[in-house]
C-alpha cells in the first residue's frame, strides 16, 4: 500500500529538514515544497495568533499542492518583553532584515541588556496545522520553557536557538541530536502524530 503524501509548508530549509526527521514513522511520505516541485506559495500571515497564521499557511499549501499539508508557526516569547517577539519572531526588527537571524538575536539581547538572569524567562511555542484537501484542518501545539542567555552559544540549530537556554543551562544550539526529542517543534509533532497515524 502506497503511503499518502504530505508536503511540509515551509520555505525554510532548516525547518524542512527538522520536520522531515520528526515525521518519520508517521505513515506518510514527507515532501518539502522543493522535492514536490512546488514554487513559492504566497501566504499573508496576518493573524494575531500562531494558530491563525499556521492554519492560513497549511490551507494555502494544501490548495496549491492539492494534497495534505503540514505547517508550523513558531515563536519566542520573552516575559520581560511582555511576550515579544511572539508571532513576529521571524520578522523581529522588520521583514527582510539584513543579516537575518543573527541581527534578530542581537536586537533581542540589546533589549534585554541589564535584565537579571532570573527575569529572562522565556518559552518557544510551536503551533502545527494539518490541512487536508477539502479544507479539513487539525491543530496541535508544543511549548518548551527556558530563559534568554546573555550571549549566543552553540553551533547547532537555527533562528534563536543560540540564545535560548534550557532549564539545564544549555542553549538549544548546544544540545545536538537531543533537539529532536525535546524541542517545541518536537513536542507539537508528538501531539499531532496520533492524528497522522489515524489518517494514514
Amino acid at each position: 500500500m502506497t503511503a499518502p503524501r504530505l508536503v511540509v509548508a515551509t520555505a525554510n530549509p532548516g525547518k524542512a529538514v527538522e520536520l522531515h526527521e520528526l515525521l518519520a514513522g508517521s505513515g506518510w511520505e514527507i515532501l518539502s515544497p522543493a522535492e514536490f516541485g512546488l514554487g513559492a506559495v504566497d501566504v499573508i500571515e496576518g493573524g494575531r495568533s500562531y494558530l491563525e497564521n499556521v492554519t492560513l499557511k497549511a490551507v494555502a499549501y494544501s490548495r496549491a499542492a492539492q494534497m495534505a499539508a503540514l505547517a508550523d508557526d513558531s515563536g519566542l516569547e520573552v516575559d520581560a518583553l511582555d511576550g515579544r517577539p511572539g508571532v513576529f519572531s521571524a520578522r523581529y526588527g522588520g521583514a527582510g532584515l539584513p543579516g537575518g537571524h543573527r541581527l534578530r538575536m542581537l536586537r533581542l539581547l540589546d533589549e534585554l541588556e541589564g535584565v537579571p538572569r532570573g527575569r529572562r524567562t522565556a518559552r518557544f511555542r510551536t503551533a502545527l496545522a494539518l490541512a487536508l484537501p477539502g479544507g479539513r484542518t487539525f491543530v496541535r501545539e508544543g511549548v518548551v520553557e527556558g530563559r534568554i542567555a546573555e550571549a549566543p552559544r552553540g553551533e547547532g540549530g537555527f533562528g534563536y536557538d543560540p540564545v535560548f537556554e534550557l532549564l539545564d543551562g544549555r542553549t538549544m544550539a548546544e544540545i545536538g541530536s537531543e533537539k529532536a526529542s525535546i524541542s517545541h517543534r518536537a513536542r507539537a509533532v508528538r501531539e499531532m502524530m496520533p492524528v497522522l497515524n489515524d489518517l494514514a
